[in-house]
């Protein structure tokens, strides 16, 4: 092992687990309010938004990510789609260089409509797992249905859901290995591009085990934790 060499590739390792947390935490947010979105289409019986969402989920939990990424950074730039430009994806492509927002925009769009799948999946077996007594009781108690949704059944179909939810949290931060297909310099694109200069294999796949380690074990502790609290809750 050629510490010298790992001590040296180090505030390169850090530049680039600090784009995979920013590209993990945004893919994140968004898979969940897209999950929670669907799961209120159902909660609401909007029927027609509802087999949309349905449609969605079935769609994206059955392509790869890599095939999702391929189109949204190939594909969709030839119908004139560009993705950074958009509004509110061109304020999230601030945080990086400009010639990285294309790459960017497109890992973060495609992690958030692989995990939304996902989180929606989880969600709407939180909220499946409430009694129906339960939404009756809120109503009797003169709650509204947001009302009932907020305070009554929100909560307790969070706690049911939350172990299925940080998996999926954990299952994101992973796939964003995937994108270092569409030249985004990830952990994974750091490691190989040394790599391909350098052969310092070992050393490389070391690092790399250690910067996702040291990503994903503190957030796995913390929503250890946070479950915790929630079934004492």
């Amino acid at each position: 092992m050629d510490l010298d060499f790992m001590l040296s590739t180090l505030p390169a390792f850090v530049k680039a687990m600090w784009l995979t947390i920013k590209l993990s935490f945004f893919g994140i947010v968004f898979s969940f309010i897209i999950g929670l979105f669907c799961v209120l289409m159902g909660y609401f019986k909007w029927h027609f938004l509802e087999k949309i969402c349905k449609i969605y989920i079935e769609f994206s939990r059955n392509t790869p990510l890599l095939i999702q990424l391929f189109f949204l950074y190939y594909a969709l730039p030839k119908f004139g789609i560009h993705l950074e430009k958009i509004y509110g994806l061109n304020l999230l492509c601030l945080s990086v260089d400009e010639s990285l927002r294309p790459s960017f925009a497109c890992a973060v769009v495609g992690l958030s409509f692989l995990g939304g799948s996902y989180m929606a999946e989880s969600l709407r077996a939180g909220f499946e797992a409430v009694r129906k007594q339960q939404f009756e009781a809120g109503l009797s108690l003169g709650f509204s249905h947001f009302g009932n949704l907020r305070y009554i059944i929100m909560p307790q179909a969070l706690n049911i859901s939350m172990p299925s939810l940080s998996a999926n949290i954990i299952f994101l931060i992973k796939e964003t290995s995937v994108v270092s297909i569409i030249a985004l310099p990830d952990l994974v694109t750091l490691m190989t591009s040394l790599n391909s200069l350098t052969y310092k294999t070992n050393e490389l796949l070391l690092m790399l085990f250690l910067g996702y380690l040291c990503i994903i074990l503190p957030l796995s502790f913390i929503l250890s934790r946070v479950e915790k609290r929630l079934n004492y809750a």
